[in-house]
C-alpha cells in the first residue's frame, strides 16, 4: 500500500494545510530536481518511479512548474530520501496518513511507523 505525501515549496511555515496561504507558494521544476537526484528511474510518458534501495517512489510530471507535487511512497527509505532533498531546497512535507506536516528535524516522531500503523489497521 503507498504512503501518499505531498512536497511543498513555501516560505510559510506550515502548521496546516488548511491555513495554507497560497499566495506564499512558489512555482518550483520537482520533476527536474527529482530527476537529477535520483539514478534509477522508470519513465512511462509523464509518470516517473524513482527506484532505491528498499522503496520506490511514484509520481506524475507536470509540464511546467508547480507549487506542490504529490507521490506515493513506498518504503521507509524513501521517505529519508526526500527529507534530505526537502531540507537541501527548503521544501515542507505534507503526510496524508497523519494529515499534518512531517518533522523533517525528527522524522520518527510522525512519519513511516504512524503510516505502518495506518495500514495494519486498514488490513484488520
Amino acid at each position: 500500500m503507498s504512503w501518499d505525501i505531498v512536497l511543498f515549496n513555501t516560505k510559510q511555515k506550515i502548521i496546516s494545510v488548511e491555513e495554507l496561504d497560497e499566495e506564499q507558494l512558489e512555482p518550483t521544476d520537482f520533476n527536474r530536481i527529482l530527476e537529477s537526484f535520483f539514478n534509477q528511474i522508470k519513465k512511462n510518458e509523464n509518470h516517473r518511479e524513482i527506484i532505491g534501495a528498499d522503496f520506490t517512489i511514484a509520481f506524475f510530471t507536470a509540464s511546467e512548474p508547480a507549487n506542490n507535487l504529490m507521490l506515493q511512497l513506498y518504503g521507509e527509505n524513501g521517505l529519508y530520501e526526500l527529507i534530505e532533498i526537502a531540507k537541501k531546497h527548503n521544501w515542507q512535507i505534507y503526510d496524508s496518513g497523519i494529515y499534518g506536516m512531517i518533522d523533517l528535524d525528527n522524522p520518527e516522531n510522525n512519519g513511516f511507523e504512524n503510516h505502518r500503523k495506518y495500514v495494519k489497521k486498514l488490513l484488520k
